[in-house]
């Protein structure tokens, strides 16, 4: 009965049929895509709000020392994509 409706609907109006595919696909495909997870994960590890930078007087633990001082969560998985 479907594959009847589709058939028919294809002979009358391809365009109306294909943009409608097209649509759907556009719904349907960053939902099982495998991109979806990696853009999620690179969106949680970048920061939302970036800090403004401070000088470092010596007695601040959680400011690097110099901007290239590996501070904060560990990106290593980002590089082993």
């Amino acid at each position: 009965m479907a594959a009847a409706f589709f058939k028919n609907a294809w002979n009358k109006e391809p365009v109306v049929v294909a943009s409608c595919i097209i649509g759907l696909s556009g719904l349907v495909l960053p939902f099982i895509s495998p991109y979806t997870k990696y853009a999620g994960m690179i969106n949680a590890a970048v920061p939302y709000n970036y800090p403004v930078p401070v000088r470092d007087d010596g007695n601040m633990d959680d400011v690097p020392a110099h901007p290239c001082e590996a501070k904060g969560p560990n990106l290593e998985w980002l590089k082993k994509l």
